[in-house]
């Protein structure tokens, strides 16, 4: 899928490879030390061996990552969304989303969730969860546009698990 940001850069979406890892580490190294804490609810210098080999090779159904890389400059990559099926619960999955800090309020987050939106739901998968700070607005705001119900349970730890009931 192709896009063009609101600053008129040209971004390609597309499914995570395992080859990725290069590109992945290269984006992750200009990750603010805020957002990276806002993806991983915890300090995250660096991705292991074992943080890659997770992050890159996925099975295509049952966890789905896309990624974001400019067209004309695929040296790394600047935004990855992705969803992990709940062997439970077959028709929910744990979502996440990462967007480099330049490439923030552009639209490439809304972007990589309606994509990954539109994965899940060609999968069966109706509702995503997921556990993010409580003042992480941004990725409330984007769950909630792609979202038909959203609710919000505060955890008393500074995080909030959300559920949301994918729009048609």
């Amino acid at each position: 899928m192709d896009l063009r940001l609101r600053n008129g850069t040209a971004f390609e979406i597309r499914h995570i490879r395992s080859d990725d890892k290069e590109l992945l580490t290269a984006g992750f190294r200009l990750l603010s030390d805020e957002t990276r804490q806002m993806r991983f609810l915890t300090a995250k210098p660096r991705l292991t061996k074992g943080d890659l080999r997770y992050l890159t090779e996925v099975d295509g159904r049952d966890h789905i990552a896309l990624v974001a890389v400019e067209a004309e400059r695929p040296t790394h990559i600047a935004g990855v969304g992705r969803f992990v099926r709940d062997r439970e619960r077959p028709d929910t999955a744990e979502f996440a989303i990462v967007v480099g800090d330049a490439y923030q309020r552009q639209g490439l987050g809304r972007a990589l969730g309606e994509a990954l939106a539109a994965e899940a739901k060609a999968r069966g998968i109706h509702r995503f969860t997921a556990i993010t700070l409580s003042d992480n607005v941004g990725v409330q705001k984007l769950i909630g546009a792609i979202a038909e119900h959203l609710e919000y349970a505060h955890n008393g730890d500074g995080t909030r698990a959300l559920t949301a009931d994918l729009a048609a």
